[in-house]
């Protein structure tokens, strides 16, 4: 189910895609504004890169510019946008194969203390440590407001694939945020 707000920013965007089409690219900076933040943090689960996920969204930007009518002519234009983000990102990574590990314990394997303050990172690299099908969903789901017919069209797949991808995603991060869980409690 999506939220009013989700809803209002899918329509900033078809409003923005359709201005791309009918300006020209003088309004591409303003699908980049509306869109920058959310594009990045999402390229982001995939790359595990701040810098990878930027050029994942100036690339994207440039595909949309080189075809601005795609863009206005999708059914969903904010979940076709995503597509080309992840296309992009998916890119990069081949690229470049990272094989960045990132732990959520010391290094006498501990659990670290936190406070409230700390929570936000620690779900951040939870989310970071699912396989990035998973987090990928997680991101759309939860962040970006998708149903996962929208999800599933982002990503090529079936919408009970996003389903399933998103259920291994929650059990996942239900054991790796129950320290966070019991600290907070």
């Amino acid at each position: 189910m999506s939220h009013p707000a989700d809803e209002s920013f899918a329509a900033r965007v078809r409003h923005c895609a359709r201005e791309l089409a009918q300006n020209g690219l003088g309004a591409l900076g303003d699908l980049f504004d509306l869109t920058a933040a959310r594009t990045i943090r999402f390229a982001s689960t995939l790359t595990r890169n701040p810098h990878d996920a930027e050029d994942a969204v100036q690339a994207a930007m440039v595909r949309v510019a080189l075809h601005p009518k795609s863009l206005a002519k999708a059914d969903h234009p904010w979940a076709y946008l995503l597509r080309i983000v992840r296309n992009e990102a998916l890119k990069i990574c081949q690229k470049k194969r990272p094989s960045l590990a990132l732990s959520l314990f010391d290094e006498q394997g501990e659990e670290p203390e936190l406070d409230l303050a700390d929570s936000r990172q620690f779900v951040q690299k939870a989310v970071e440590l699912l396989p990035p099908a998973q987090s990928e969903v997680i991101v759309l789901k939860i962040w970006e407001g998708l149903t996962f017919a929208e999800i599933a069209a982002v990503l090529g797949e079936s919408p009970n694939t996003a389903a399933s991808r998103y259920r291994y995603a929650l059990q996942k991060l239900t054991l790796t945020l129950q320290p966070l869980v019991e600290e907070t409690h």
